[in-house]
This record gives C-alpha cells, sequence and structure tokens, in this order.
C-alpha cells in the first residue's frame, strides 16, 4: 500500500514538473508575440495556458486522491499539502502568461509595445523564461542551489520592472495612454509570474525538507 503511496507521489511531482515546463513555453511564445505582435504566437501561448488549467485538474485529482484514499502522515502529508500549493503557483504562472498573449493579440495588427521600450519587455520576457527554466530544475532536482538562484533572478526582473515603470512615466513618453496602460499591466505580470516560480522553488525546498523558507513573497 505504502509502495503504491509513494509511486502516486512521483506521479505528482512529475505533473508539476511538466506543468512548470508548459508554463515556460506559453511565457515564450507570449513574449515573442510580444515583440514581433503575432497573432499566431499569441494564440498559441492562449492555447497551451488551456492545457496548463487541464493539468491542474489533473494534479488536483492526484493529491486529492491521496489525502482522501491513502491516509498520509507526518512527511507524506506535507509532500502532498505542499504539492496542491504548488499547482496553484503553477497555474497562476499559466493565467499570467495568458494575461500577456491577450494584450498581444487584442492589439494585433499593431505592436503593443512602444519600440523605445521593447528592449526592457524583451529582457523581461527572457527573465520570465529563465525563472521558469530554473523552478522546473527546481521540482526536478529539489537542489537548494538551484533554488536560491531563483533570488537572484528575480531581483533582476524587480529592476526590468522599475526600468518600465521609470519609461511610462518619463516627460518624453509619448507613445500615449493606451500603450502606457498595456506597459503598466505588461510588467506587473512579468513581475508576478517571475514572483511566482520564487515561490515554486521555496515550496519545492519545504516538500523536500520540511523547512520553511526565510524569505516569502506576497501572493497574488
Amino acid at each position: 500500500m505504502r509502495t503504491r503511496f509513494h509511486e502516486s507521489l512521483d506521479d505528482l511531482a512529475a505533473q508539476l514538473h511538466a506543468m512548470c515546463v508548459r508554463d515556460r513555453a506559453a511565457i515564450a511564445a507570449a513574449t515573442n508575440a510580444l515583440l514581433t505582435a503575432d497573432v499566431t504566437q499569441a494564440e498559441q501561448a492562449i492555447d497551451i495556458c488551456r492545457e496548463i488549467d487541464t493539468m491542474r485538474d489533473g494534479c488536483e485529482h492526484t493529491a486529492v486522491t491521496l489525502l482522501a484514499l491513502q491516509a498520509p502522515v507526518a512527511s507524506e502529508l506535507r509532500q502532498v499539502v505542499t504539492a496542491i500549493q504548488l499547482v496553484g503557483d503553477l497555474t497562476r504562472m499559466g493565467a499570467l502568461a495568458d494575461h500577456i498573449a491577450e494584450i498581444a493579440r487584442r492589439r494585433h495588427p499593431d505592436h503593443a509595445v512602444p519600440e523605445l521600450v521593447r528592449p526592457i519587455v524583451a529582457r523581461m520576457g527572457a527573465a520570465a523564461i529563465a525563472m521558469a527554466t530554473t523552478a522546473a530544475a527546481v521540482l526536478k532536482s529539489r537542489d537548494p542551489g538551484d533554488a536560491a538562484a531563483l533570488d537572484g533572478q528575480d531581483d533582476t526582473m524587480d529592476r526590468l520592472h522599475h526600468a518600465v515603470l521609470t519609461s511610462i512615466l518619463a516627460e518624453d513618453w509619448d507613445a500615449g495612454t493606451t500603450a502606457a496602460v498595456d506597459l503598466a499591466l505588461l510588467g506587473r505580470y512579468y513581475e508576478r509570474f517571475a514572483d511566482h516560480t520564487v515561490q515554486v522553488g521555496r515550496r519545492t525546498l519545504f516538500l523536500a525538507t520540511g523547512t520553511h523558507p526565510t524569505v516569502d513573497h506576497h501572493e497574488n
């Protein structure tokens, strides 16, 4: 019975890793859509986000089944409950990628991001992809070093978010109100995506070790 339980835990861990990989694909496609005004890429990102929702349902079903039928105790219970929290973070990452793709699709055939700030948004997208890659690595390795790397990557994203806001508020901003609103939202979406990857790293370490994270990021 316990062998079957631990096999189910391993299956749940694999599902979480697969969700994170799809989050990475979604944010990559959404970023490409923004930078190239490519509606096909935007729709691809949105489709991937629908897949992530379906994967969420599968993870939740596995976790609830483990709680209801397998009577986990001690570290086993911690692993299942933390996995449910991870599902929330990974789902939210997909939702944020979806929001980014929707902005790109709504402004098509125009660019949602003015040329002046496109390099900053490109760096935000690259940072988000890198953080999703690291988060996926943490889910597989449960390595504290990989998890710690996410904090440094998050600092980079915070600086880029500040640069976006500075551009919008600059006296020489001439791209209009609609672009300013879109850009403010995009900056927030990327910043929140990054925050959730950090949470993935911290929750994964707690799942593996039972040690609480020393720093807590506000959740959305």
